[in-house]
């Protein structure tokens, strides 16, 4: 006769089994994807760019948690407020038609997007850091599942920032609802400013440990590594960052590195 606790494990097992089933006809859209733009390809300008509305929840999609490759991802409650900055890559042709995590078939000419934790669907103004080019995209897949990447762009949005050469630029990502507006930078592709961008490796509120990580990093060779002090909800603090960093290539191997000496939360900054 089986106990409550066994019981209970063989039902968390298929709660995590479902919820990666449900994931499925995302994997392929999302992992090491080697992809091509269209044999017609369009210009910026020709993609229609979504206006965030209230939408449900999807049934499919939406775990609590799901796991890809032995890491488990928690899949946010609410996305309101919700802005980071990191990199982005893009699909196009390889996986066009193809059902997405919402079940909804990927279409390349859309403005929309995959991402591992917002709550789908979700609404985004993404912006190309290397540009100023901005584009909001429906959230409505899974991915990717690859180390530093922040989100997946379909075709259409990644040629509205002019990034199909390079395959990846460094972005930022922040959630637009009908409640909120359409973002900071209001509607339409309003160019911003691109800042200096850094690797960020740790935050302290003691200048000392700030120090000594800065130091423990400079004496395992890597260059250029600056304190920054700033103010958070009346509070000093110190953040420790490398850079700038020129390029995504550059971003991903000051990320190994620093991972390689026990940091494994750094992420993109911006000054």
């Amino acid at each position: 006769m089986k106990s409550k606790n066994d019981s209970r494990q063989i039902l968390n097992k298929v709660t995590t089994l479902l919820a990666i089933a449900v994931l499925l006809p995302a994997l392929p859209a999302c992992a090491g994807r080697k992809d091509s733009a269209p044999s017609t390809p369009v210009a910026p300008g020709q993609i229609r760019e979504v206006v965030p509305k209230v939408e449900p929840r999807s049934a499919s999609g939406n775990p609590a948690f799901y796991e890809v490759r032995g890491k488990r991802y928690h899949v946010l409650d609410d996305a309101d407020g919700y802005r980071e900055s990191g990199v982005a890559s893009w699909y196009g042709k390889k996986f066009h038609g193809r059902p997405t995590a919402t079940g909804e078939r990927f279409d390349m000419y859309a403005a929309s997007a995959a991402h591992k934790t917002l709550p789908l669907p979700a609404y985004a103004r993404v912006t190309n850091l290397e540009n100023g080019r901005s584009i909001i995209v429906r959230i409505n897949d899974r991915g990717p599942f690859v180390a530093n990447r922040l989100i997946d762009l379909s075709y259409g949005a990644a040629v509205e920032l002019d990034m199909i050469g390079n395959g990846t630029s460094f972005v930022e990502v922040e959630v637009v609802t009908p409640k909120s507006g359409r973002g900071k930078h209001g509607g339409g592709r309003l160019p911003m400013v691109p800042g200096t961008l850094f690797v960020q490796v740790g935050a302290f509120s003691d200048r000392g440990n700030a120090s000594r990580l800065r130091s423990m990093l400079l004496n395992a060779g890597l260059k250029d590594v600056v304190i920054r002090k700033d103010r958070v909800d009346g509070r000093r603090i110190y953040r420790v960052r490398v850079g700038p960093v020129a390029n995504v290539d550059e971003f991903d191997a000051t990320v190994e590195r620093v991972g390689e000496l026990g940091v494994s939360d750094a992420y993109l900054a911006t000054e």
